[in-house]
């Protein structure tokens, strides 16, 4: 049997008797009341298990766990907290393929794309967290002052159903190498790759109360987590409205809330760029995880009289992609994770056929030949209005709108006609005039002409996608509180 065939999550945390418990001050646990939730195979809606969910006293328990932990913790060398993070990491890697699995189950993923990306990206978190710890100077002295970063405390962390894994080790691999311990509420959606990574941080040996994971609904688990007075801080990574909501939750006890949200990402192509190099990127950047990534380019912006190439070249990329079985190796791209997206999907891509907008290929209803799972049609529309319901709303899901502009000025403004500030892609030829548009996009983070993913690159948005930064080093310092010492060298 090979690894791959013996890769089976289900079975795996079956036998560990995983399903039935949380895992709270270093041990497995089971919650305070019998309540569960089914874990759904989308490209099946059948269901392949079940999880215990914790409550509001779980995470009262969880919290001082992490509280106690605490000091032991925040005072252990930054190196030793380094060889712990690179032990997770390692053990990320042996076991890709079970998480791999675990992620095409839970949440739909083409396991072809689990395994090139929500995995290796995921552990590429891990692994920046340790080396940027190995180097990084708490104390730097400015002047006759020192100025001392320290971790902020207990960190209660929420991340979606979209990417499981890689918003997980985003958040939880820098609290740790901060110094901060935490409570980790994953969605009770994608539970699966979240209770394998805290078998792994167990099996790590950090220390007992260091990690804590207590799965729950958003308004149980979650609200708990936001307004406890023993969490110092709370990072979330969900829809504006989720972010919202943590933040009123977590104002009366005043925590630092990060929040990473949602987006509405402009792709704006320029009048000398490359067309076949510039849409196929663009629409397979779009469609990436199905298009349920909140910096997904989802707003092509391209030069009017240039509107009919465009169009043929992101049908013909659309064509190319395979919807299908996530198990299949030849799919590309699986169902939609859940079907209240499904829904949110079908419902804005009939809006947009309302709306008038011009349907280059896809609509609504399965792709031919799929009569069961929540899978979509990928979906392109052109001659869309930046006023149209699609071209302002995150639909999330593999959905592209084609704006035309007549003037790079017109570009700029349509690009930034948004109420999200997140991500951002520029393409074009003369790199002064490219790096002149991507500096007056109102955004956290833009692309240049595709370039590589860069782990080390701050991430966080402007406007309602939130505030905060994860990733690199900005993410690690999102953790630290800030102290000035006066006087602490002689003058």
């Amino acid at each position: 049997m090979t690894v791959r065939e013996a890769a089976d999550p289900i079975a795996h945390l079956e036998a560990a008797g995983r399903f039935d418990r949380i895992l709270v001050g270093g041990h497995w646990i089971l919650p305070l009341s019998d309540k569960r939730a089914p874990v759904i195979d989308p490209s099946t809606e059948e269901t392949v298990a079940e999880i215990a969910l914790a409550t509001a006293d779980d995470v009262d328990c969880a919290a001082a766990a992490a509280r106690a932990a605490f000091p032991r913790w925040s005072a252990t060398p930054a190196a030793e907290r380094a060889r712990l993070l690179s032990r997770v990491h390692q053990l990320i890697l042996e076991r890709a393929e079970l998480l791999a699995q675990a992620i095409s189950r839970e949440m739909g993923a083409a396991i072809a794309y689990a395994r090139a990306a929500q995995v290796p990206f995921a552990a590429e978190h891990v692994r920046v967290a340790a080396e940027n710890l190995a180097s990084y100077a708490f104390t730097r002295m400015r002047g006759t002052t020192a100025i001392v970063r320290e971790p902020i405390g207990v960190c209660g962390l929420i991340t979606p159903w979209n990417w499981p894994l890689y918003q997980i080790t985003a958040k939880v691999a820098p609290a740790l190498a901060a110094g901060c311990t935490v409570v980790l509420k994953p969605s009770e959606l994608s539970p699966l790759s979240a209770l394998l990574f805290a078998e792994i941080v167990d099996d790590a040996g950090l220390p007992a109360g260091v990690f804590n994971l207590a799965n729950g609904t958003g308004p149980e688990v979650g609200e708990a987590l936001s307004c406890h007075p023993g969490i110092d801080m709370i990072s979330i990574t969900g829809s504006t409205r989720a972010g919202v909501l943590v933040s009123k939750s977590a104002a009366d006890t005043v925590k630092r809330v990060a929040l990473e949200l949602g987006g509405k990402s402009p792709n704006v192509i320029l009048p000398d760029a490359d067309l076949e190099r510039a849409v196929g990127p663009g629409v397979a950047a779009c469609f990436r995880n199905v298009g349920q990534s909140c910096s997904a380019p989802t707003r092509m912006i391209v030069p009017r009289e240039r509107l009919a190439e465009v169009e043929r070249i992101a049908a013909a990329t659309a064509a190319r992609f395979v919807v299908g079985d996530p198990r299949d190796e030849a799919t590309t791209h699986g169902p939609v994770s859940n079907r209240a997206q499904f829904e949110r999907v079908q419902h804005m891509i009939g809006m947009g056929i309302a709306e008038g907008a011009k349907l280059i290929c896809g609509g609504t209803g399965r792709p031919e030949g799929l009569e069961r799972g929540l899978f979509a049609r990928p979906t392109i529309f052109s001659e869309v209005a930046s006023g149209m319901a699609i071209a302002q709303e995150e639909i999330f899901g593999p959905v592209l709108t084609i704006i035309a502009y007549d003037t790079i000025d017109e570009a700029v403004e349509i690009a930034n006609d948004t109420i999200y500030g997140l991500g951002a892609h520029v393409q074009g030829a003369d790199m002064e005039q490219v790096r002149a548009v991507a500096g007056r996009i109102r955004c956290g983070q833009v692309h240049l002409n595709y370039p590589a993913w860069d782990p080390q690159a701050p991430f966080g948005g402007y406007k309602r996608s939130g505030n905060g930064r994860e990733f690199g080093i900005e993410g690690m310092e999102e953790f630290l509180e800030t102290k000035s010492i006066l006087g602490y060298a002689a003058a």
